[in-house]
This record gives structure tokens, sequence and C-alpha cells, in this order.
């Protein structure tokens, strides 16, 4: 047995440590640990404030998902203070939340991910004019021609579109070859280049993936542009309770948003569907393709046993989320849990996530039994619904180590920054293959008999790429694979809901409808006296929760469950272990001095671990613990 330790798991947002114990003789994971290792205070930053402000000062969370946290705090607010927001505000957020999970997407596919499947040392080794031709293969191949129904046609030809001809390819190589013969590999340094998973591709695909990246470090920033027209900048776009603080005219040409700026939102809205189509999914579906010809069908974990959703995309405006409407007006509804889908959607359990459960301390909770902090003596071993949740920080010491210098962590004891949340005192994994997983299997259970066009996206969707890999969903979805390329899937699905959302709001102010704003319970007089409530969004990375507490017109209490907490979180004693962990154990792992096949499998997760600071000595000397490389450190104890 081999004791493997990866810290700082690299290429995510935030600071993560996994450790695991591996069998040499057959590569399993036989245990293993997930630890966020980054305090996040910003819950605290929030008590005594204003809940008009809480959206500015809680995305800052994350420097990814900026807008997510954003979305969900006044969502959260505004169902503690009853506010609806107009359908203009509605269809604007909407916008700038399918934006974000394209960019998100494809960001993550392609600069976070990509190098754990590809190699720019394998792409040396290829010819560009076999290149060439097996781009216009796989764009013949691997296409998925899904569109929204009845949306505009406003882009006389696509404005981006993989290059097919052996001198672009061969323009690659050289640039390529000039990186690696230099000694600097720059943006590809750091990795485990002669592990064998990189041999299971053809050089071609190595030196096509190489050169998507390449294209996409360029093209990715347009896709947020909607988040500068309608929130003013990215990251971190403005909002306002009540709904959006962007005025919009189609007459005036002086207004802040007018007919040119809607057409620059409109223009990105169109790459986006661009790059989905025609870079992201064939990309995906053709390496995924062959890791399932190969065998790959590992790294399922948690998605075998329970996912969890909220459901998406308000087709209107809606008068609260407790009270349930959010839930009846959502365009994706994926709000609910399915539980042992790894037998098959026949024998899966669905269970729907009502307004009911939300209040529900039985049903939402978090525990700390592992995690750095601690509840009060009344509460010490219980879970905490989040409106009556605590952020006590109690840090102990690793069980080999000091605790500014780390061996091993205590997976017996407190290993984490991270809670551990729990519905019905369950874990579950969150993501876009969890809402494919949901929405799968409603309906073929007949518990979705009436499907919007999105739904019916996703079970398209879901039927030819199981055709493609010549499996069916229960069997290639939950894995590492599938959980890419539900992730594939999902940004190919919002390219088209933003385009759809957008064709709505261009209707709306057509017809005279420019209000963006309901500031009818601005002031705190009128607000109640106590208050709470609660904003759902389904971000990028899955699940998305914000918890509001109002007393006197200030905030008394702030919690989040994010998705990388749901997924993250460390162990519980009587529930087992999170999404991460699982994972891990559900991978083999052929090479445990590079133990590639992990790292892989986490990132599939797309992790927002969140910023924090760097750890230093009492004289300021910068601590380490990894050491073999900038991107992915490791020990190795016997």
């Amino acid at each position: 047995m081999k004791h493997v330790t990866v810290d700082p798991v690299t290429r995510i947002e935030g600071h993560l440590r996994v450790e695991m114990t591996v069998d040499e003789g057959n590569g399993k994971v036989t245990d293993a640990l997930s630890s966020g290792t980054a305090w996040r205070g910003l819950e605290l930053i929030m008590n005594g404030r204003d809940p008009r402000d809480a959206w500015a000062y809680i995305q800052r969370i994350c420097g990814v998902c900026t807008t997510a946290h954003a979305l969900a705090s006044v969502r959260a607010v505004e169902d503690a203070l009853g506010i609806k927001i107009p359908k203009n505000a509605n269809y604007i957020r909407n916008i700038m939340a399918a934006s974000l999970t394209v960019q998100d997407h494809i960001v993550h596919f392609y600069h976070l991910h990509a190098l754990d499947w590809v190699s720019p040392v394998e792409a040396l080794k290829a010819d560009p004019a076999a290149t060439a031709n097996l781009q216009n293969t796989i764009l013949n191949t691997y296409r998925l021609p899904f569109r929204a129904p009845n949306t505009s046609d406003t882009e006389a030809y696509p404005k981006a579109f993989p290059e097919a001809t052996p001198a672009y390819f061969q323009a690659i190589k050289d640039k390529v070859q000039a990186i690696v013969s230099s000694g600097q590999l720059g943006i590809f340094a750091a990795q485990w280049w002669d592990h064998p998973d990189y041999q299971l591709l053809p050089p071609e695909v190595h030196l096509m993936a190489v050169a998507h990246y390449l294209e996409m470090l360029d093209k990715q920033r347009e896709l947020v542009t909607p988040h500068v027209v309608f929130g003013g900048k990215n990251p971190h776009p403005h909002y306002i309770v009540g709904g959006m603080p962007c005025s919009i005219s189609l007459e005036d040409g002086n207004a802040p948003v007018n007919t040119a700026r809607l057409a620059i939102v409109d223009r990105a809205i169109n790459l986006g569907r661009t790059l989905a189509n025609t870079f992201y999914l064939p990309d995906l579906l053709a390496v995924g393709h062959i890791y399932v010809q190969k065998g790959m069908t590992d790294g399922g974990g948690l998605a075998k046993t329970r996912v969890l959703g909220f459901g998406a995309y308000p087709m209107d405006s809606y008068s609260g989320t407790a009270n349930g409407d959010f839930f009846r007006q959502c365009l994706i509804r994926c709000n609910g849990v399915v539980e042992n889908f790894g037998a098959g959607a026949a024998q899966a359990k669905f269970t729907e996530l009502t307004a009911e459960d939300l209040s529900n301390p039985e049903v939402f909770s978090e525990g700390v039994a592992h995690s750095w902090y601690e509840y009060p003596s009344a509460n010490a071993d219980k879970s905490l619904h989040p409106w009556d949740g605590v952020t006590e920080a109690k840090f102990t010491a690793p069980k080999v180590g000091t605790p500014t210098d780390w061996k091993e962590l205590d997976e017996k004891g407190k290993y984490s920054w991270l809670k551990t949340p729990k519905w019905h005192g369950k874990l579950c994994e969150v993501g876009p293959l969890a809402r494919y997983i949901v929405i799968y299997t409603r309906a073929q259970q007949g518990l979705l008999p009436d499907p919007t066009w999105a739904e019916k996206m996703m079970l398209d969707q879901i039927d030819a790429v199981s055709k493609v890999l010549n499996l069916p969903p229960h069997i290639w979805l939950p894995t590492m694979v599938g959980r890419t390329a539900a992730r594939g899937l999902d940004a190919q699905l919002n390219a088209e809901i933003a385009k759809f959302f957008f064709d709505q709001l261009i209707a709306n102010l057509k017809a005279g409808d420019t209000q963006v704003a309901n500031m009818a319970k601005w002031e705190p007089s009128e607000w109640p006296k106590k208050a709470r409530g609660v904003g759902l969004y389904e971000a990028p990375r899955g699940a998305l929760s914000h918890w509001v507490n109002i007393e006197s017109g200030s905030i008394s209490n702030y919690q989040c469950i994010v998705p990388t907490t749901w997924n993250a979180c460390p162990r519980d004693d009587h529930a087992g272990h999170g999404a991460y962990e699982l994972a891990m154990m559900d991978t083999r792992v052929k090479v445990p001095d590079k133990p590639l096949e992990i790292v892989k499998v986490v990132r599939s997760f797309d992790p927002c671990m969140a910023c924090a600071t760097h750890i230093y000595s009492t004289e300021g000397e910068k601590l380490q613990v990894v050491t073999t490389d900038p991107y992915t450190g490791t020990r190795i104890e016997s």
C-alpha cells in the first residue's frame, strides 16, 4: 500500500489537497480524503450589513463564478423581502447566467481539464495533413445538431469555425515544437507527460486539441460580453435587489443599453453557440469515445448512488422561492434527488424537491464532524439547517506533521475547511451530470409528461451520445467521462438558453415594456422586522443556495452551500464519503507515483474551492508542502 498526497491540486479555482491509499498490486484506491485547505470567512463579513449590498460582497467568494453568487444572493434577499422582479430583469439575469455557464464550461474543458487528456509532447508526433482530415471527420461524426426552437437567426455565417488545413496544423506544431525545444514549456509545463494514458489517443487528436486550447484562450473572453453590457463589468458584474441596474431603450442611442449594445450581446451569444457546437462538443466526444472504447468507464463514485438538483431558469418572474413559485416557473425542472441511477433509470428512485423541504432541518443541513469548525455545545454533535448555521473556526493539527507542515491529515478527525451538506442525512453529487441524470430519470419514469423544449433537448442529447458511445445512459453518464461529457452538453444547452431568453427580452422591449427593476420595497421601512430567504441557482458546477436571515434591516446570519461544498465535502460518519472521495475510490491508478487518473477525476468536477491567502511561517518564509513541480505535487509514502 502507498499513501499518496497531491497538494495542491492545480488548474482549479482555490486550494485543494487530496490523499489516498493505493493498492500497488491492482491500482485500486482503498481510501481517499478531500481537504479544502482555505478558510472562507465571507459569511461572517456579511453579518450586520445591509441586505441590499449582500450580492456585492458575497460574490467575492470567487473570481471565476462571480455572477453565480451575486444571482443567488439577490434571489435570497428578494425571497426574504417578498420582491418580484420585472420580466426584463428575469430575462437579463437568465442571459447572464447562461452566458457564464457556456464560458465557464469552455474554459474548464480547454484550459483546466484538457491537459489531463492531451499532451503537447504527443502532438509533435502528428502528421498535419492527417490532422486536417481528422478535423473534418470529427466535425462530420460528432456534431450534435440541437437548437432551441423558434429562435432568431441573426448571424449570416459562423464567425468562428475550426481550421482544417495542413498549413494551419503545421504552424501549430511548429509553435509547440519551439516551446518544447526551448526547455521551458510555459503553459504546458509540469505534467506527467510519460503517463500511459497519453498513449490512448492518436497523435493527431493531441495536435488538434492543443490547437483548440490555444484558440480558446482568445475566444472565451468574448462570451461574457453580456455581463459587461447588462452588469457594467466582468468579473463581478452589478445587480440590484429588485431587478437589474441597466436602463434600456430601443430609441435612445445614448441609453446605457441601446440597440447597438444589444447587438453586441447577440453576437456574443451566437459565438457561444458556435464554439459549443463546432469546437467543444466534437472535441469532447471524439476523446470520450476513445476512452470508452478502451474501457475507461470508472470515476463515477457517488453519481451512481445519489445526485441532487434545484431547478433552473425561471421562464417568468416569480413571487418567491420558499413559497414554491420558483419551482413552478423553471424551464429545467431538475429540482429533485435521484438515487441508485447506476442500476438503471427504471430501478432508480426519484424524490421531488419542494418548497416545504427548504425550511425543514430534517431535509437540508450541514455537519462539521470532520470540518475545522465547531457548533455551540448544545448542537455540537448535530447538523444544522443553513438558516441556523454557525461558522466558528476550530483548526486541529494533522495526524502526522505540524499545523504548518502537514504530512498526513486525520481522516478520523477534522481535516477540511469545507462543511458537509446533507439531504435527509445523505450526501449527494451536484453539477451538470446531476441535472442530466434527474431529467432523464424523470422522463424514463413518466414523471415528466410534458417536457419543456430545454428538457426535450437534454433527452435528445443523451440519446445521441448513447448512440455514439454504444452504451446505455446509466453506464456512461455516472463516470468520469460522463461527468465531462455532461458539462459539454450543458454548454450547448445553455448557449441555446441564452439565445432563447435574448429573443424573449427583445420581444418584450418591442412591446413597449422597458422596466428593469421593481423598487417598491427598496426602503427598509417597507420590510418586516424579521425575515429569511433562500436563493437557488443551478450554477455551472451545480446546485447553489444562499440562505439569509434579516433582522431590523440588517443581515443577522448568512450561509452559502456551494456546489463544491456538496462535492468536495469531508466524509460523514453515518453517510459515508463525499463525491470527490468516492470518485477517487472508483478510479484505478496505473502508476501510484504519478496519479494522473486521480487529478483527472477530481478536475472532472471543475473544483471551485474559493480563493484564500498563502501560508507563511512566523519568519515570513513561504511554506511549501509539495516537491515535484509547479502544477502537481506529490508525496509518496510506503
